[in-house]
């Protein structure tokens, strides 16, 4: 055999053992960090730990008054339930940066950037967690465990959460989680997504690994059962738990009406809402869902369907209460603010693919297979009185858990994994 091609050979022998012993130590690490998908709901903290909270049914309703015109109190005691692929990232950026600029106490995950999810949460698994602790704002993703939560805040705390239609959100989360759900992998042709919901019980697989991705994910989100008969009364009951439940529940399609509504309900500031879109995709990596196709992820994601059209109906009358006029004239005053910004931190004034990001500090984290989610490069120069906010408002997720001190060492590890790989 000639040398050249011995090497070649050895070369990818050596490949193919270090492929195998990467999976090996992969699927051990997983077995480590994740718990199993179907969690029992009872509680994990030790008997006779006392909680932040007493024992609520439901939440406090929000002291009145809680606009612009009185003399209200911000509201500094906030669970945000974050949904997927529903802006919840930009919202968690607000989040972050009110309570990093107010010294406020963050329930944070440990290890990981998510509190285990797909599992239910759990309070243990917070970070440097002691029974009876108590915290002013949890917003990392997980799966709702209202009476978990319930425990770790003051009995006054606002629950917040988002919505987005579920077609958008099931092709957004396609796309996004396709990759890792193994059902997917059987889909031959080229526009998979197309395929799948042609036919979408033949594909898909209740038990399956990563299975509630493609569907009902925000029932999931919210601690339900996904797979539930539609024509069951529980689906109703359900919705409306989460009316009583949260104080707030806005919609990514009508974000910056959300944040005004927010801002309203928790006696904030304007500039304390300001954001820049992250986390979001290019706008050629996904051909958008029309007509049919529409109309077929709509009908396969019923749970969720039913869900959000409840509260876009309870949305609008909020707007109707607070006034279309003065709801009007607050999302302009956002808009500029947000346009102000964006032209003092932003160069070139836009978002920009993965590669052209020149910092790796604002380098937002990818979906495997694809460099889809766009970035932001700040300003070289920008005034002292700016900067700080600047680079806070544009600060990806991960980057931004780790300014806050959080521990991230399987979130780090994987990464390393990936950029080795080259996933």
């Amino acid at each position: 055999m000639p040398l050249p091609q011995k090497k070649r050979w050895e070369s990818m022998a050596k490949g193919l053992v270090l492929g195998a012993l990467f999976t090996s130590f992969l699927l051990l690490l997983y077995s480590y960090a994740v718990p199993p998908l179907h969690t029992g709901l009872a509680s994990t903290t030790p008997e006779g730990a006392a909680p932040c909270s007493p024992a609520l049914s439901e939440p406090e309703a929000p002291t009145p008054a809680n606009g612009s015109a009185g003399g209200c109190q911000p509201r500094r005691d906030i669970v945000f339930m974050k949904t997927h692929k529903t802006a919840s990232s930009t919202l968690l950026n607000i989040l972050f940066r009110f309570g990093q600029k107010h010294g406020l106490k963050f329930a944070f995950p440990n290890g990981r950037n998510d509190f285990d999810y797909p599992a239910f949460f759990a309070r243990s698994l917070v970070q440097d967690y002691r029974p009876g602790a108590c915290f002013n704002i949890i917003c990392n993703h997980m799966r709702f465990h209202y009476d978990e939560v319930r425990g770790l805040v003051p009995p006054n705390a606002t629950f917040i959460t988002v919505l987005r239609d579920p077609a958008r959100l099931f092709e957004s989360s396609f796309h996004y989680f396709g990759s890792v759900v193994p059902f997917t992998w059987k889909l031959s042709g080229r526009d998979k997504l197309a395929e799948f919901l042609q036919d979408p019980d033949r594909y898909y697989d209740p038990h399956g690994y990563n299975a509630h991705y493609l569907r009902n994910l925000l029932f999931f989100d919210l601690g339900y059962d996904s797979d539930l008969d539609p024509r069951s009364p529980q689906v109703q009951e359900h919705i409306l738990e989460v009316e009583r439940r949260f104080h707030l529940v806005l919609l990514q399609e009508y974000f910056d009406e959300s944040l005004v509504l927010l801002k309203d309900l928790l006696c904030w500031e304007l500039e304390d809402v300001l954001y820049f879109k992250l986390n979001a995709r290019r706008a050629s990596a996904v051909p958008r869902l029309s007509g049919e196709l529409y109309r077929r992820a709509t009908a396969w994601n019923v749970l969720d369907a039913r869900l959000y059209r409840h509260f876009n109906a309870s949305f609008w009358c909020k707007v109707e209460a607070f006034g279309r006029e003065r709801m009007a004239r607050e999302v302009a005053a956002l808009r500029r603010a947000n346009e102000r910004m964006r032209r003092i931190c932003i160069d070139g004034g836009h978002a920009v693919d993965a590669t052209a990001i020149q910092d790796s500090a604002m380098q937002p984290w990818q979906p495997l297979g694809t460099k889809s989610i766009l970035g932001y490069n700040l300003k070289k120069s920008i005034g002292r009185r700016h900067a700080q906010l600047c680079r806070r408002m544009l600060t990806p997720e991960i980057q931004y858990l780790m300014d806050l001190g959080v521990n991230l060492w399987v979130t780090k590890l994987w990464k390393l994994i990936r950029d080795f790989l080259q996933w």
